[in-house]
């Protein structure tokens, strides 16, 4: 008998929950076979069996949280699919049960012989085949046998079978007073209301939004972006640019590529702190914030400054299918420099986004709308116009750095064709 255990995920994961099983009691996986599917602070994985068998035990159900080496499973590799019979299924209890009565209904017993005399010592009335040892140690502990699985392949329990019980039965302990605990800080009240449990993914963005408003000095500034030439040159070339680029000529590559220029420009804006020391980055991985079901992601487009308008367009297509589809890679949300979001996809009209730590910048994109806007010449004109917000951190940029950087990303979004053709 093998244990399914919880790998090593990644260097900044230690612990998930239970998202789904794959497999069930009985089915037969293969060595890199998915079997459950365990939801961490950033994305959802899947952990391979590392063994060929069948599944005969599943430990920890959906919901439970995990943390890394913890069993999960036990296989047999020895087994076939659908051996595991419903006699074999049955709690210990009942089979010791059926022993006794199989016993009584006996009407001679064998002599024993003398080869069993120390299987019989070791089985007890009980009927749990264990050393004197084991027995003994489970006593201490105040261990019931018949609840061990142990590992000879005889089905023998032993000593360190015993202490293994032992500190697994200490874990839900733990857990429960954990529960008990919360449950005494829950408020009760008299009308109706649903209790939902958070996922670990909103629950870490929970907490390091709080953690960030903490730790940095964050600051927004505003400006408005009078985004009439982008319409215009999207309207001119997204024929052409499909047929080229099998992708269409969006939003989020006009201001992608403005802020690597502005960045550039600015690059404080483009650094994070350790320490006592400024980390100015001389890459340009650009976060893009994307929602799901499960809340927010920020995959990264990797060296924005090197793609093209339409490499930047189908980098954002394919990671924002990956997180729609639960996709994403540990790979896809690290390392990123600055972060865009666009509140806009849903209507919003101004907002102050959050950081995303060690970052030390944000972008906000908003609802474009059309307003009235003066023009050089005192004439009035209808423009389609959107706010920016840019969320910074004051302990290493100041505000003229950070208003100098929006004012250039609006000059680059009103005159862009210099930045299409420089893309």
């Amino acid at each position: 008998m093998s244990e399914i255990k919880i790998p090593e995920l990644a260097e900044s994961i230690t612990e998930g929950t239970i998202a789904e099983w794959l497999v069930k009691e009985g089915d037969k996986v293969e060595k890199g076979d998915p079997v459950v599917e365990l939801e961490t602070d950033k994305v959802n994985v899947e952990v391979n069996s590392e063994y060929s068998g069948v599944i005969t035990e599943i430990i920890q159900v959906e919901g439970e949280d995990v943390e890394v080496g913890d069993v999960i499973a036990k296989i047999d590799e020895n087994a076939e699919a659908g051996s595991i019979t419903q006699a074999e299924s049955k709690p210990t209890e009942d089979k010791e049960e059926e022993k006794v009565d199989q016993q009584s209904e006996s009407p001679k017993q064998e002599q024993p012989k003398q080869e069993d005399t120390k299987e019989q010592k070791e089985t007890g009335v009980a009927g749990v085949i264990a050393s004197p040892a084991a027995r003994k140690r489970a006593r201490e502990l105040n261990i019931d046998l018949s609840k061990i699985s142990p590992r000879d392949p005889l089905g023998r329990i032993r000593p360190e079978d015993v202490e293994e019980a032992a500190k697994n039965a200490d874990k839900p302990q733990k857990q429960l007073v954990k529960q008990e605990e919360k449950s005494a800080e829950k408020t009760e009240f008299s009308k109706p209301v649903e209790r939902v449990k958070m996922s670990r993914r909103r629950q870490t963005i929970a907490k390091r939004l709080v953690e960030v408003q903490h730790e940095a000095a964050m600051l927004t500034t505003f400006n408005e972006v009078d985004l009439t030439n982008v319409m215009k040159l999207r309207s001119e070339r997204k024929e052409k640019f499909i047929e080229k680029h099998g992708v269409k000529l969006g939003f989020m590559s006009f201001f992608t590529k403005a802020v690597v220029g502005a960045l550039k420009d600015f690059p404080l804006l483009n650094a994070e702190i350790q320490g006592n020391e400024l980390i100015i980055k001389k890459f340009y991985d650009i976060g893009i914030a994307v929602s799901t079901e499960d809340g927010l992601v920020v995959p990264v487009v990797r060296d924005a400054d090197r793609l093209d308008f339409a490499g930047v367009e189908k980098e954002i297509k394919d990671l924002s299918l990956k997180a729609r589809d639960k996709k994403l890679e540990m790979s896809d949300l690290q390392g990123g420099t600055f972060t865009i979001t666009n509140g806009g996809t849903f209507g919003s009209m101004l907002s102050t986004p959050i950081l995303n730590a060690p970052q030390v910048g944000i972008l906000g994109m908003h609802n474009i709308q059309k307003r009235a806007v003066v023009m050089p010449d005192d004439s009035i004109e209808v423009r389609p116009m959107m706010y920016l917000a840019l969320s910074y951190d004051h302990r290493i940029v100041d505000g003229k750095e950070a208003v100098q950087f929006l004012v250039r990303v609006k000059q680059l979004l009103e005159d862009p064709y210099d930045l299409l053709l420089e893309g």
